[in-house]
């Protein structure tokens, strides 16, 4: 059963809400710089800023799908998804125990995440990606040139938070051995 919102429940969530407002807006912040700094599809304009030679630019382009252009030209659907993710996070927010302060900076990192990258879709039609970092190798099928696909913020905020979610699931006891301890 879904518990109430209530304001004991909104402060038992601060450090979560608070993480959340920080990526958002960071990410907000730093897309708005670029719009203003670059032009649109500065990366294939040749308009890019260089940051280190060789390896990582930062550029201007649009992304209207997810990770290296999945579901291209989705955005609706992409934004649906995206609002699902967070209804599921609001309503199992008991079953994922978002009261552990860990476990609220990482899903304050997911939830900040996806709120960047849905406002980029909801307002702009794409996500606006400006991290182009070209690598030295090459991966078959993934990174063809080395060139790992542009990204954001939002998108490290997400990719991080998943990351450490699925760390901490694996570092964390059994059930079964929890029990013979």
């Amino acid at each position: 059963m879904l518990n109430p919102i209530t304001k004991d429940a909104i402060s038992a969530y601060r450090r979560l809400i608070v993480v959340a407002l920080v990526v958002f807006g960071l990410d907000q912040l730093s897309k708005l710089w670029i719009v203003k700094k670059l032009p649109f599809g500065a990366y294939y304009a040749g308009d890019s800023i260089t940051i280190i030679d060789n390896f990582f630019y930062l550029v201007h382009i649009g992304n209207k799908g997810a990770a290296w252009g999945i579901l291209e030209g989705q955005g609706t659907l992409l934004a649906l998804i995206a609002v699902a993710a967070l209804f599921a996070v609001f309503y199992f927010r008991d079953v994922l125990e978002l009261r552990r302060p860990s476990i609220q900076l990482i899903f304050g990192s997911i939830i900040g995440g996806v709120l960047g990258n849905l406002l980029d879709r909801i307002v702009r039609g794409h996500v606006v990606d400006f991290f182009d970092f070209h690598l030295p190798f090459h991966i078959p099928v993934l990174l063809e040139n080395g060139r790992y696909p542009a990204f954001n913020i939002a998108d490290s905020g997400i990719v991080i938070g998943v990351f450490a979610y699925l760390l901490m699931s694996y570092s964390k006891p059994s059930a079964a051995s929890e029990k013979t301890n």
